[in-house]
């Protein structure tokens, strides 16, 4: 029997290629983008895994192609809204994700963002490189805000949002949360947070930042209602997933001055089409979904995607498994 083939969905880091290598017949799209739904039905025929994006939707008509040999579908991400996990778990086809790996490459960004928004660092850096700056100092260029001292909202304490709450409290910043569940008050005293309601997050937040994770519930969570809410000298911003805010929303919002304006690295629609409003407003600040970009983080990504593929099709446990129910068919 030859050995097993896999399907690689895109370029990836060479880590996760030289360790699949070593054991089974690599299927490769060697493009940096996603190849298209017909590319890949065609390219996962009787494979035994696929390690994919989240830009690729892996959904029951992949899984039919591939075939009754299909057992893993190990995706380079946290986040796993673009794979059909129901349909899997059916068909006893095991999904794993690369877990908490990123936390910290994501909640340096958050953070970044927080930085360049209330200190308007991109705009007093446009400013210097198109000519503008004809005098010297002067008392009220690009006056932002403190950082230290304000109230930073965190929607969804999880791993990311923990890792926000760590570098807030180096600046002294009043961190509140909300999350489906409350934490015990030892780790709220570890982290120094208070946990509030909904609308308490809003109304009280000068920073408001999402790392809830995506699902069906909590579409558009962020819309009219839940921005007319907020402060009007707030800041919103976002590395979770797009699709929490509803854009056409957050665009009036900003224009009509219902907020102070937003960092978002995520959007509805990625990339970001050039006709999208956002691109029009001053007081945002916008980034291509960098939020694991780091050399590290991405390496390690790479490498938990392809230990993940290689545990199941070995029958150990992966790393990091979604569809835990699966779990007891291997050792």
């Amino acid at each position: 029997m030859g050995r097993k083939k896999i399907f690689i969905t895109r370029k990836i880091n060479s880590i996760a290629l030289e360790l699949l290598k070593k054991y089974y017949d690599v299927i490769l799209n060697n493009k940096t983008d996603s190849p298209s739904k017909n590319v890949m039905i065609k390219k996962v025929k009787n494979v035994y895994g696929i390690l994919c994006t989240l830009s690729e939707k892996i959904d029951s008509d992949i899984m039919d192609a591939a075939g009754s040999n299909l057992k893993v579908i190990s995706t380079l991400s946290t986040g796993y809204d673009h794979i059909d996990i129901c349909e899997a778990t059916k068909r006893g086809i095991y999904v794993t994700t690369t877990g908490n790996i990123l936390s910290e490459a994501t909640a340096d960004l958050t953070f970044g963002l927080l930085l360049a928004l209330s200190r308007k660092i991109v705009q007093g850096h446009l400013y210097i490189i198109d000519g503008k700056w004809k005098k010297g100092w002067t008392p009220n260029l690009f006056l932002g805000n403190n950082i230290h001292g304000s109230t930073l909202g965190i929607l969804g304490l999880g791993n990311i949002g923990t890792a926000v709450a760590k570098r807030a409290n180096g600046f002294n910043m009043n961190i509140m949360y909300n999350n489906r569940h409350q934490l015990s008050k030892s780790i709220e005293n570890k982290l120094n947070v208070t946990f509030v309601t909904f609308d308490q997050l809003l109304e009280n937040s000068d920073f408001l930042s999402i790392h809830t994770s995506f699902n069906n519930d909590n579409f558009h969570l962020i819309d009219s209602r839940e921005l007319k809410k907020m402060k009007k000298t707030s800041f919103l911003i976002n590395t979770s997933r797009g699709n929490i805010i509803n854009e056409s929303s957050l665009i009036k919002a900003i224009k009509n001055k219902w907020i102070a304006g937003a960092g978002l690295d995520v959007f509805e629609k990625e990339p970001l089409p050039i006709q999208n409003e956002l691109l029009k407003l001053k007081n945002v600040i916008l980034l291509p979904h960098l939020g694991s970009a780091t050399v590290q983080t991405r390496y390690r990504m790479s490498e938990v995607a392809a230990i993940n593929l290689h545990n199941i099709l070995s029958k150990k446990k992966p790393l990091f498994l979604v569809n835990k129910a699966l779990v007891q068919n291997l050792s």
